[in-house]
């Protein structure tokens, strides 16, 4: 397998093999970093109930975020030659894990036995790695030598943590002969699994095993680094598990120089009843601390008996804590120093760490753990989509988090383990450590989430209805506020849990202005009662120093906050000016710690929109609209004379006609909410588009294209239609439909009656209904082929289907893509890269086959993040596309360092105390 690459893993060496794999070292050519990858045996992979088991398990193993305990990053499928098969490739399973570099504790317990200075911090980690684990549930079950690492650094990493478990065939049949290494099933009585020289004599006797079995390997793993051998040997399995049963180790061939309570915690450990055996293995790890910070003990670890004092040695200490006592006070009072000056704040700026620009579109790029220790961001490097970084504060270099690609608007969690994100039209969540990325639910369109006590995450789900929440584990989310349509309500977004639990503060936006206009508004969550806050404001945000903070037209102002009252005891001042900021979705660039800070993206607003350009194949921009806006879904009629186009003015998003000869743009349709997402009839005679204005859910309306008439409604249904894509024939329109129990789903609504395929005129059927999201039919230019974009391999990819039905399905991308767009010629294909780039590929179609060639990049030039939005389409000539590309980012610098002001508390507490008092 050495040279071949598995999915994106270039295996360059072999490391090892054992009962649960063979073990190389390769290249992570997306990340560009070295892993360890685990092949699993054929036994494994072909047992398909086995191989789901399996990724069940290994979700949870992933979840484990601990220093000393080695990262599981995904399980890839991939071809691979492996011998002794010979020629040609079969599917091979793989996980893919951390790196670790240095020797395993078997090889250096090779060398000699380890004195006790060294052990105590080798076994105080191992003791760590078990404790973190056993808290979460997860019992590792085959602890041995073999499966420590030491590395460079004098740290401790712990392999293969409960895979053995994850492994298990629950139908095999125990055969201890495969000893050492036995990775038979251990979740039920009756099977052994294990290293037989550190099982446990329940796990050897084939009973059902517990934490206490990870303690007794715990313990046979620390005698053998004292003494240098085997608490338990024998010349085969049979032997050694007979000595576990029935044999006590040599217990005289420890150190002499051992510590008592040491000693005394090893038998613990050993005790071959579990009853009397350690119970928890943090006891484990108090107990070394203790070996390393005490001594004057007896055998039993009891401090020895020391005689009595004398009276006045005694009176001693109290009299001694009595100065101490006194001293403190005035020390902390300072009589002669006068009132205590509070600190300053401190402003300065601070690089990201990443050779990346911060993306700024959407709710803030970059956020604080509560602690202020760790600063999440997510931003593009180049050529790059943008993904998400983390950075411990005491260190210049962030790091990327795998497998968190396209993602935006992260925040997280309370204690600050983990990070939730949106990426794919789904919530996520990742360890700050990396690993395996978890998916929590659909978010079609986010607008901002905010982690809250008890687990629950409250988040935007889509821009134009209420808020969801869903627990921080997974699962279906639920409604947890409702637009209020009286009041014009159209959306809400960027929420946050305010301390305790009890409340939701969130942006409350309208038809009656821009984002620099919506309303901050608090819900109670029991009882569902609203207050609005203060209207002129987005992204509200609570600070524990009891003030509240929103943004207007670039300025952050602040107001003191009754968190009991929920409201507002003060009136707002200015508190920091020039952040970026975007009125045309109400987000924001700043973020904050508990503990007093705040960081921050300067510059000016970038919710002046966009501009519409020409873009040929050779990378040349040419403007075809300058006047900026903001624009989304450009649709150019079949004749090529006209563009039709989103517009979103503040007051809501309309289809708008744009003439690019002659530089006018006429509004087509006229909504109180939403209008958008065009398409032209093949005739470009009339425009079908999503609207809300009845109900309040996106269905399908058409109207005349020279704006005649009045929207006839095409469609009706209580789930969201957006129109794609009209076939050739005008006979019938592809469209997605949002379905609660089946994501977006693919549909044809007929126009015509098609006796063949049992259509009927105005009843829509469905072409493509999955779990899966599939979005963006497109028909191609004779009509026989269905293009799409489909989330089924976990990231969006273009595939290709006969039409109207037949056996067959083409996978065009590859590393990801979305909005495929059929060139007038017949022969390419383009989509859009996950880079916001536009890629094609070359296609031949043989009969009922269809071939597509490798995709390449028709253009380096990157587009308008706009989420499932168009930012492109091609011309009818297919020799140029028109492209939505913002003015500030061909001009402004790339955004790679952010403000950061410590002490933000102090300043607020000094331009805006409780009682609204003036600012000094």
């Amino acid at each position: 397998m050495i040279g071949q690459t598995i999915a994106h893993y270039k295996v360059t060496t072999k490391l090892g093999a054992g009962g649960m794999g063979e073990v190389y070292r390769a290249r992570d050519t997306k990340l560009n970093r070295e892993v360890a990858l685990k092949v699993l045996p054929d036994a494994y992979a072909q047992d398909a109930q086995r191989m789901a088991r399996f990724q069940r398990e290994a979700q949870v193993l992933a979840s484990l975020n601990h220093s000393s305990i080695a990262a599981i990053y995904g399980l890839e499928e991939g071809s691979a030659a492996r011998p002794p098969a010979g020629p040609g490739a079969g599917q091979v399973q793989v996980l893919v894990m951390e790196l670790v570099e240095g020797p395993t504790l078997a090889e250096r317990i090779a060398q000699s036995a380890i004195p006790i200075e060294e052990a105590l911090p080798i076994a105080r980690q191992i003791a760590e790695a078990l404790e973190y684990a056993h808290e979460h549930g997860i019992i590792h079950r085959d602890l041995k030598p073999a499966n420590i690492k030491l590395t460079t650094d004098g740290k401790v990493k712990v392999l293969d943590f409960g895979l053995a478990k994850a492994l298990a065939d629950e139908s095999a049949v125990p055969d201890i002969s495969a000893s050492p290494t036995l990775s038979m099933a251990a979740t039920r009585a009756g099977l052994i699994l294990g290293t037989a020289a550190y099982m446990s004599p329940e796990q050897a006797k084939g009973h059902a095993v517990d934490r206490r079995a990870d303690i007794w390997a715990f313990g046979a793993v620390l005698f053998e680094m004292l003494t240098g051998r085997r608490a338990f040997p024998g010349d085969d399995a049979t032997e050694i598990l007979a000595s576990v049963i029935k044999s006590e180790p040599h217990w005289d061939s420890l150190p002499a120089s051992m510590p008592p309570q040491f000693r005394k915690l090893l038998r613990r450990c050993l005790e071959k009843d579990i009853r009397r055996r350690l119970q928890a293995i943090g006891e484990a790890r108090i107990h070394l601390e203790e070996v390393a910070d005490t001594s004057g003990t007896d055998a039993t670890g009891i401090p020895a008996a020391i005689p009595p004092m004398p009276a006045w040695q005694r009176r001693l200490p109290w009299a001694v804590a009595m100065v101490a006592v006194v001293a403190a006070v005035l020390l902390l009072w300072r009589p002669w120093e006068g009132p205590r000056v509070p600190p300053t704040a401190v402003r300065l700026n601070m690089e990201l760490g990443a050779d990346a620009s911060l993306f700024t579109p959407f709710g803030a790029g970059a956020a604080l753990s509560a602690d202020g220790k760790r600063l999440a961001f997510v931003a593009s490097a180049a050529g790059k989509p943008p993904q998400l970084y983390v950075r411990s504060l005491d260190q210049l270099k962030a790091a990327v988090l795998s497998g968190t690609e396209v993602s935006r608007n992260p925040f997280f969690s309370p204690d600050g383990e983990w990070i939730a994100f949106f990426a794919g039209g789904k919530l996520k969540k990742v360890s700050v450590q990396g690993g395996a990325v978890v998916t929590l639910c659909d978010a079609a369109d986010d607008r901002g989430g905010s982690w809250g006590e008890g687990d629950r995450i409250v988040f935007a789900q889509i821009p134009r209805q209420g808020l969801s929440r869903v627990s921080a584990a997974g699962g279906t989310p639920e409604a947890l506020t409702e637009v209020d349509r009286r009041l014009g309500e159209t959306t809400h977004r960027w929420p946050q849990v305010l301390p305790g639990g009890k409340a939701v503060l969130f942006t409350a936006h309208s038809s009656g202005g821009n984002f620099d206009n919506a309303t901050v508004v608090v819900m109670a969550l029991d009882t569902k009662h609203r207050k609005t806050i203060h209207r002129g404001g987005t992204y509200p945000r609570y600070l524990p120093s009891g003030h509240l903070l929103y943004l207007h037209e670039g300025t952050l102002f602040a107001a003191p906050f009754d968190l009991n009252r929920l409201e507002m005891t003060g009136s707002p001042v200015p508190a920091v000016e020039g952040v970026v900021a975007n009125s045309g979705n109400g987000g924001a660039q700043f973020a904050f710690s508990d503990t007093g800070t705040l960081v921050y993206s300067p510059g000016r607003s970038s919710g002046e929109g966009w501009q519409i350009d020409w873009l040929n194949g050779a990378g040349k921009l040419t403007s075809l609209r300058s006047a900026k806006g903001a624009y989304y879904n450009p649709r150019f009629s079949p004749d090529g004379t006209r563009l039709a186009v989103d517009v979103f003015d503040g007051k809501g998003s309309d289809v708008h006609v744009f003439d690019w000869k002659r530089d006018t743009l006429s509004r087509l349709t006229f909504a109180a909410d939403y209008d958008g997402r065009s398409v032209w009839t093949p005739d470009s005679r009339w425009i079908a588009f999503a609207s809300e204005r009845i109900g309040g859910i996106q269905n399908i309306y058409w109207n005349r294209s020279d704006g005649t008439g009045e929207p006839q409604r095409l469609a009706e249904s209580s789930n969201a239609q957006r129109p794609m894509s009209w076939h050739p024939s005008g006979k019938m329109l592809a469209f997605q439909e949002q379905s609660p129990q089946t994501n977006w789903d693919i549909m044809i609504l007929p126009m015509a009656g098609d006796e063949k395929s049992g259509w009927k005129p105005g009843q829509p059927t469905a072409f493509l209904k999955s779990s899966f999201f599939e979005s963006a039919p497109a028909f191609s230019p004779d009509g026989r082929w269905l293009a799409y974009a489909s989330d089924e391999t976990a990231t969006f990819e273009v595939y290709v289907r006969p039409f109207p039905g037949a056996e067959g399905k083409w996978q065009i991308s590859s590393g990801g893509g979305g909005l495929p767009t059929w060139s007038p010629n017949g022969k390419e294909l383009f989509y859009r890269s996950l880079e916001n780039k536009i890629m094609v590929s070359t296609y031949s179609v043989s009969g009922s086959s269809f071939r597509a060639d490798k995709p390449r990049p028709w253009s380096e030039v990157q587009l308008q993040e706009l989420g499932h939005n168009r930012n492109l389409d091609l011309h009818p000539d297919g020799k140029r596309f028109a492209v939505l590309r913002s003015a500030e980012t061909q001009t402004e610098d790339k955004r790679d360092k952010v403000t950061v002001i410590q002490n933000f508390f102090e300043e607020l507490r000094r331009i805006a105390p409780a009682g609204g008092k003036p600012r000094s």
